[in-house]
């Protein structure tokens, strides 16, 4: 049974086919595949990296989500946190495995180094890793403990479930702050640890 027309927004066109049942399936299941086998580049780069590391040991256990193994070669990663503050000569590198990671590939901002440069506003780091590769979540916090970015992470993916299938225009990330107002409303995390 297809659906009558085109749906709008991410099921619009899957490669010159038109948005129907079986389509409509294959997207949900690659969707579901995507976000439940992320697997993150390591680029931790200052303090934020031992929370970073924190989050992938056994108290807050990322393979729940599919996450367990961070991969040292940027061509077997879809994710990038980049975990602290990023200098003049490091924004290149950070560049470059950005460019060398698989499509679609997603960029989380850790802490408030890698959002705005934090309290170090000189010539020497980056003033917001934006700057250099497109962000779809920030995750606030000086350094931000596990569980936010933990919520990063479930709210990246809410947005890949929701998101296209299909590449996105090169240099878009999705830009969302989790210290927004009524971003808590929206995407609520509750996050069991073990005692």
């Amino acid at each position: 049974m297809a659906r009558g027309g085109h749906a709008g927004g991410a099921g619009e066109d899957l490669g010159g086919l038109q948005h129907n049942f079986l389509t409509g399936n294959l997207e949900s299941a690659v969707k579901w595949a995507r976000r439940n086998s992320m697997w993150p580049a390591t680029f931790g780069l200052a303090c934020c990296a031992i929370e970073m590391m924190a989050t992938g040991a056994s108290h807050f256990d990322l393979s729940r989500f599919g996450m367990e193994v961070f991969r040292a070669s940027p061509r077997q990663a879809d994710l990038m946190i980049v975990a602290g503050r990023v200098s003049q000569k490091m924004a290149p590198v950070l560049r470059q495995v950005y460019d060398q990671m698989v499509e679609p590939k997603w960029v989380i901002s850790m802490g408030v180094c890698a959002s705005s440069g934090g309290m170090f506003n000189n010539y020497a780091l980056v003033q917001g890793i934006d700057q250099v590769v497109p962000v779809d979540v920030y995750a606030p916090g000086c350094p931000p403990n596990p569980q936010t970015l933990l919520h990063s992470i479930l709210t990246l993916h809410e947005l890949v479930r929701t998101g296209e299938i299909l590449r996105r225009a090169p240099g878009k990330g999705a830009g969302i702050r989790l210290d927004e107002p009524g971003r808590g409303e929206r995407a609520p995390v509750h996050v069991a640890t073990p005692r």
